[in-house]
């Protein structure tokens, strides 16, 4: 069997000078070094604002558009991107497929590693193929160490490989391709297949390369940074509030009616009324309350606003 490619550069598999006696420490010192190893994440996090900040950017329009972002990895790396795009749809009411996750060896890998399934460049080919992707969509690689085979073998594929948008609508982008970015823990090269790089250099881990740790928690910081500015961007969130939260259970339930009451000063009672007869829609029941309307003037008003509350709390209810 043929032997592996040195990884030993990558600074994420190198060791952490600070925690060389790792083995011999107590409970207490183990919690403070890591404590104190954490910092770094939020470090890396201020390092990396100008490339998020440039990611996003180029994302928005095509997401705005009706674009997709697709998360791949493998691994820890996978399944937080699975993690942060199955969020989305109960926190925003976003429809299901327009954050994806993908993770190297199936929904399989999420409860079980697979780790062989990382290193084969065409693992995401299937994936890739069933989701049509278009000029729109931006496909978001994520490997700590950034040489993952199935994260980089992902990016070539989705930038050789797509189908004409589905829907050919003006507002397509001038673009032969879908974005592509990558999410890396490590400096390293942009490759060619990347129009965008972050990198989140989180140093090396307590316990050697161990991405689960800082890696990891960068990682989880910048997937949260990245879809929650989409969300606000698109109109799905008010003031500080998630106003598009989906009441699925007591626990939304109860945050829609608070949200509710925050932005009516309807007491509890007379806003869960309100939710019921806006159907469960927050936005809604919103309008309804403070423009003096009912549930199909209020729908037709943030239709016409594109969703967004405040647009539809201060257009004219004459609005074609």
């Amino acid at each position: 069997m043929p032997q592996p490619p040195d990884r030993s550069h990558i600074a994420t598999e190198q060791r952490n000078p600070r925690s060389m006696n790792l083995h011999a420490l107590s409970i207490a010192e183990c919690v403070r070094l890591i404590h104190e190893e954490d910092r770094a994440v939020l470090a890396a996090m201020e390092a990396a604002r100008p490339a998020l900040t440039s990611f996003i950017e180029a994302v928005e329009p095509r997401f705005l558009t009706g674009g997709r972002l697709i998360y791949i990895g493998a691994g820890t790396s996978g399944r937080l991107g699975v993690l942060d795009a199955s969020e989305a749809p109960p926190t925003f009411q976003l429809e299901e497929g327009r954050i994806v996750g993908l993770i190297a060896g199936g929904d399989s890998s999420l409860r079980k590693s697979s780790e062989g399934k990382e290193d084969d460049p065409n693992g995401a080919a299937a994936d890739l193929a069933a989701l049509q992707l278009t000029p729109n969509d931006t496909v978001l690689g994520i490997a700590a160490g950034g040489t993952t085979p199935y994260v980089l073998g992902a990016l070539e594929l989705a930038k050789r490989s797509f189908t004409t948008p589905r829907s050919p609508a003006p507002n397509i982008l001038p673009s032969s391709v879908p974005l592509s970015a990558l999410l890396v823990c490590s400096p390293i090269e942009k490759p060619p297949a990347a129009d965008h790089l972050i990198v989140l250099n989180t140093g090396p881990e307590v316990l050697t390369g161990s991405t689960r740790m800082k890696a990891g928690t960068a990682t989880k910081l910048a997937l949260n940074t990245i879809s929650t500015t989409l969300m606000v961007r698109s109109g799905r969130v008010y003031e500080n509030l998630m106003v598009d939260v989906r009441a699925t259970n007591a626990k939304l339930r109860d945050r829609a009616a608070r949200i509710i009451s925050t932005l009516t000063s309807l007491p509890r009672d007379q806003s869960f009324d309100l939710l019921d007869r806006a159907d469960g829609s927050v936005k809604t029941a919103i309008v309804m309350h403070r423009r003096g309307v009912s549930r199909e003037q209020a729908e037709t008003l943030l239709h016409h606003a594109a969703g967004r509350l405040h647009a539809a709390l201060s257009q004219s209810t004459e609005s074609p």
